[in-house]
């Protein structure tokens, strides 16, 4: 890894533990933790290739590994990586850094029908690989695939400057949200879901 993630230059000891048991006692009690998954699964087909870019500890993609689809999990921290192979079997879960991403070099070189980059996976990057990161993780998609990115606007990552690396990059905005369930962008929404395409040449 070139440069280390802000995860973990950013965080303490023990924070990938905690943040296991964290989801792991959610789950237990029974939270709603498959809302970024759904609207993953209502924008692609079924049985479709997923990308789940930045998976910590596996909740999206196995959410959406249980509606049908084929799901290649991807985070630079192997705690969580460890995780989600032990609470989610059946998609694949591999550690990689986002912004060296070469999935082929690990036996997976069919591209994606759909990326989801969610969590705050973007402002916990290296700080400057932000748009290198968007632009491995569309290099993985087929032509007219799409991904779907979440964070929060006020962690560091200004949405200007996100847009401006997503049409550096070759993706196409298509949509914004307040919230993964739909609530309407407007100006001042602390929290960014947006909806991008690849096109198709």
């Amino acid at each position: 890894m070139a440069n280390p993630t802000r995860w973990a230059t950013e965080t303490g000891p023990g924070h990938s533990q905690w943040y296991v048991d964290r989801f792991r006692k959610l789950a237990a009690e029974g939270a709603d933790l498959a809302g970024e998954a759904r609207l993953v699964d209502a924008t692609v087909a079924p049985g479709s290739r997923i990308l789940d870019a930045g998976c910590g500890t596996g909740r999206v993609g196995a959410a959406l590994a249980a509606r049908g689809h084929q799901v290649v999990g991807v985070d630079a921290d192997p705690a969580l990586v460890d995780a989600a192979r032990a609470d989610h079997p059946g998609p694949r879960w591999l550690v990689a850094d986002l912004a060296e991403l070469d999935l082929a070099a690990a036996d997976e070189p069919e591209p994606f029908d759909a990326a989801v980059v969610a969590g705050n996976v973007m402002t916990f990057v290296a700080a400057g690989t932000e748009r290198t990161v968007l632009s491995r993780v569309a290099a993985h998609l087929r032509p007219d695939g799409v991904v779907l990115v979440g964070f929060g606007t006020d962690r560091g990552y200004r949405i200007e400057d996100f847009d401006a690396d997503v049409v550096a990059v070759g993706l196409r905005p298509e949509h914004r949200f307040a919230t993964w369930d739909l609530r309407p962008w407007r100006d001042d929404a602390d929290f960014a879901v947006s909806l991008l395409r690849k096109p198709t040449r």
